[in-house]
């Protein structure tokens, strides 16, 4: 029974997986204390997936699935954050190097073929393999997939298996581990495998795990105390472009230096992670060997100590021009910020707005491009103080809108962002606004007084008839394929214009539902937005 990939399967897995992650981030973090207890084992495997999403995202229109899997697995070799995440990505990269060539169907063998290159992978980039950790995992995962690839035909089956397979596997790492074993915990970069391996799994077969004894045990230690070991003080971590060839070499020169050394990528690319006490050389290493960029260092005990966030509980802040779009996002829960011509926002004006709300959790909607270094700027000083930030990229307000509209207060901070980004990315936009002088646009010349369509940030369209140009834009924003369109209106929109746009809309799409909101922004008579 064959099982092909294709891209909205394969893009679908990769959303689930990053949320499944987000919902077992703070589990892991807890019961991180291999190789260093820093509590971020958690973290570090879900912002390795945010960052393969990402890279999904930036895709032009109709990728094929060799487009979505290239990007997925860049977006992972370039954000691999940490030890776990530095190996979670390796596994995936291992299994896709199989599965980009099975596009016509995978077997069951093919299944197993996967996870044990995952598996192997994984092993050559460790320096130092530790059995009871990640890597026992993944290989307790390839071996139940080969055992049964032997004799079942179904790949959904093999998989299933494997992902069984694979908690057992990790119930067992304290019995495999002192180290886990005396605090009490099984391995937290494994917790984070069987995490992906079950996105998988139910992503193919449509079932939740099968309830195994694979208990996770709450940890008998303060996450940072000292376990008696003896290791380096400092996490190093960078890109290196170098040929393939001098990896090798780079591995000898790291090897002593420290611990915990993984080493992923290929074709001239590589991430490179190693616990040090001397950064210098790890650093001079790098150099040596090729061209090390997006250096990154941390320092073990000041991570550790890090102060913990207050207890303020969550806060949405997005920039708002119109009293109208203000009111819709108090509404929605959120805290408008005022922006417009006249006065511009600046970091200081966001991050007191963030200090002023006391939340430990923070999400920005920026809703302007030019915003979004400064409301990044903000919340690096907002992270400082202890408080967990997201920036969502908007560039636009119904963007906010739309990411408002799936917020949700009773889910984790990680679940809702993701969420809200999904929602927010998957909004086409648009605007129509009035050429205040003659000048030359992406759409070509334009004269004081002409109606300009604006899509997707770039003016595409240049008319005479407001009403006119807005059904223009909609109509490249796909109107044929949308199930919704807002119309904001600004302040300088007549009434009667947003009424003859809806009916056009509802004439020439029927399917289509038409919601009008009073923005009451200036410049932009009208913001435009279809789902």
């Amino acid at each position: 029974m064959a099982l092909r990939i294709d891209t909205e399967r394969f893009d679908a897995w990769a959303r689930l997986c990053t949320e499944m992650l987000a919902v077992a981030r703070d589990e892991i973090d807890a019961m991180n204390v291999f190789p260093v207890p820093d509590s971020d084992t958690g973290t570090n495997a879900y912002f390795t997936f945010v960052s393969g999403v990402e890279s999904i995202d930036a895709l032009p229109a109709d990728p094929t699935p060799i487009d979505v899997m290239r990007a997925f697995a860049e977006g992972l070799l370039i954000g691999a954050r940490g030890n776990c995440g530095t190996i979670l990505a390796e596994l995936v990269l291992g299994s896709l190097r199989v599965l980009r060539e099975c596009l016509d169907g995978l077997s069951s063998s093919d299944i197993a073929d996967a996870l044990e290159a995952a598996s192997t992978a994984a092993y050559a980039a460790v320096g130092r393999p530790q059995e009871g950790t990640i890597l026992t995992v993944a290989a307790s995962a390839a071996k139940a997939a080969r055992e049964a690839a032997s004799t079942e035909d179904d790949p959904r089956r093999v998989f299933d298996v494997a992902a069984g397979a694979a908690r057992e596997a990790l119930a067992l790492t304290p019995m495999q581990f002192e180290r886990l074993a005396r605090a009490g915990v099984v391995d937290a970069g494994g917790r984070a495998l069987v995490v992906v391996l079950d996105s998988v799994a139910f992503a193919l077969t449509g079932r939740a795990p099968t309830p195994r004894s694979a208990t996770v045990p709450v940890p008998i230690v303060e996450p940072g105390a000292d376990l008696g070991e003896d290791g380096p003080s400092y996490e190093v971590m960078y890109l290196l472009r170098t040929a393939d060839d001098r990896i090798p070499g780079l591995r000898d020169a790291l090897e002593p230096l420290g611990d915990s050394l993984v080493v992923i990528g290929g074709e001239g690319l590589w991430n490179v992670h190693v616990h040090v006490d001397d950064v210098g050389a790890a650093i001079e290493a790098g150099i040596a060997a090729g061209s090390p960029f997006r250096i990154s260092v941390t320092h073990f005990a000041e991570q550790i100590a890090r102060p913990a966030a207050p207890t303020g509980g969550r806060v949405i802040i997005s920039a708002v021009t119109g009293p109208g779009l203000a009111e819709l996002t108090e509404r929605a829960g959120g805290t408008a910020l005022h922006f417009s011509p006249g006065a511009q926002l600046t970091v200081a004006q966001v991050a007191a707005t963030i200090a002023d709300s006391g939340a430990d959790e923070v999400i920005l909607l920026p809703n302007r491009a030019g915003h979004i270094a400064m409301f990044e700027a903000a919340a690096s000083a907002a992270r400082d103080a202890g408080a967990r930030v997201a920036v969502l990229p908007t560039t636009v307000q119904v963007q906010a809108l739309t990411a408002l509209a799936v917020h949700d207060p009773g889910r984790p901070f990680d679940v809702v962002v993701v969420a809200m980004s999904n929602a927010a990315g998957a909004t086409r936009h648009g605007a129509v606004t009035i050429a205040v002088e003659d000048g030359i646009t992406m759409a070509g010349p334009c004269s004081a007084g002409d109606v300009l369509g604006v899509v997707n940030g770039d003016f595409a369209i240049i008319g005479a008839s407001q009403v006119d140009v807005a059904f223009e834009v909609l109509q490249r924003l796909d109107l044929a394929t949308a199930e919704m369109v807002t119309l904001v209106t600004g302040r300088d929109c007549d009434p009667a214009t947003s009424e003859r746009i809806a009916a056009r809309v509802q004439q020439e799409a029927p399917h289509v539902d038409v919601e009008t909101i009073d923005g009451d922004q200036g410049t932009y008579p009208l913001f435009l937005a279809v789902e």
